[in-house]
């Protein structure tokens, strides 16, 4: 299962387009809210969640997602039950964690970038992954080191979607999808 968490003034195109690309790719996703069933946006647009943070139960496989936005990232920083899920994604080995945007200075932020790690977000903050030892690639929209992946901004939601369709079903899948949706061609 992957789980996109939507905190108040989450980035809709980075939580919106991820959903879609990966259920293209017929992988299970659960739109997952911090602080109620319904979650507005950045944009001001409203959107129903599948379920809340604090009934997520991470098994091998899955995949715990963090839109940008600052107001998403601030609502996951000040959520309890967000953190406790995101170190616990980060702590194992058999999950994925992915981030766009704003959201990997959140990781900076609490700790949860290796060190040396390659890693870019939304251009400008890149000194919050210094500060945590990463290394911005600047050059990239994603980035996939070990079971962490990085996006970069709204821009770049589409190429993230794909990013993590390859990590969980495949470069056959992300091809397949990629093509359906004439990204890139």
């Amino acid at each position: 299962m992957v789980y996109i968490l939507l905190g108040a003034g989450f980035e809709e195109a980075e939580a919106l387009v991820t959903a879609d690309v990966l259920r293209r790719a017929e992988l299970s996703v659960s739109l997952t809210g911090i602080g109620g069933e319904y979650v507005t946006g950045s944009h001001d647009i409203t959107v129903r969640t599948d379920l809340s943070v604090d009934q997520v139960s991470l098994t091998e496989g899955d995949m715990v997602v963090l839109p940008g936005g600052m107001g998403g990232v601030a609502a996951m920083e000040g959520s309890a039950p967000a953190m406790e899920l995101i170190r616990q994604a980060a702590g194992d080995p058999a999950v994925w964690l992915a981030a766009i945007c704003a959201a990997p200075t959140l990781l900076a932020r609490a700790g949860l970038l290796p060190a040396g790690v390659r890693a870019v977000c939304y251009p400008g903050m890149e000194g919050e992954l210094v500060q945590a030892g990463a290394v911005p690639a600047m050059d990239c929209s994603a980035v996939t080191e070990g079971r962490l992946i990085t996006g970069k901004g709204p821009g770049a939601a589409f190429e993230f979607g794909l990013t993590l369709v390859e990590a969980l079903a495949g470069a056959d899948a992300a091809r397949q999808v990629r093509a359906a949706l004439h990204y890139g061609l």
